[in-house]
């Protein structure tokens, strides 16, 4: 069998108590939460971050992971939202350091992410949104075979412009591993 949770760099884990205080230092960065968010950007505590935890892991559709490369914590992935009588679900990535990104770690991980969704949830279908000013993430999810499907036209209104939020689908016949 192969490892489900772990790739050449990175693996998918727990998100710890000490992860949930690095995770807030990246809630009070603008960039990093204009790109992940439609709400208005506000930083976020460490006892609201420990109740998103905690509510995911008693959760059972919704699946949170850390992203780490040895013991450095990189990020997270979710998938939640999941319709299981349809087997549909929702996911997300977050790379928390300027210079983690563009760096693979986004590949390695949603590729887990999505084996995971689809070999050992047996999903069929996932889905997940991105504004159309964030050209990094539509790189990755275009080039991890994500299909767009379409746009929420002008939805986020930032610094006086109007941006789409795009959808994008993966079906499960559609993802090569």
């Amino acid at each position: 069998m192969k490892a489900i949770l772990h790739s050449h760099r990175v693996h998918l884990g727990p998100v710890t108590d000490e992860h949930l205080e690095q995770i807030a230092t990246w809630f009070n960065h603008s960039l990093f939460l204009r790109r992940f968010d439609a709400a208005a950007a506000q930083p976020r505590s460490y006892d609201s971050l420990k109740e998103w935890r905690d509510d995911a892991t008693k959760n059972d559709s919704h699946f949170l992971f850390s992203i780490c490369d040895g013991d450095t914590l990189i990020g997270y992935v979710e998938l939640d939202g999941i319709l299981w009588n349809q087997r549909n679900g929702w996911i997300s990535i977050a790379i928390g350091d300027a210079d983690h990104q563009g760096k693979g770690y986004g590949t390695e991980a949603m590729e887990l992410l999505i084996n995971y969704a689809f070999q050992e949830l047996n999903l069929h279908r996932l889905q997940l949104t991105v504004f159309d000013y964030n050209e990094p993430a539509l790189r990755l999810y275009e080039k991890l075979g994500f299909t767009y499907e379409g746009a929420q036209r002008e939805f986020v209104l930032r610094d006086g412009k109007a941006y789409d939020m795009l959808m994008y689908g993966l079906l499960a016949r559609e993802w090569n591993t």
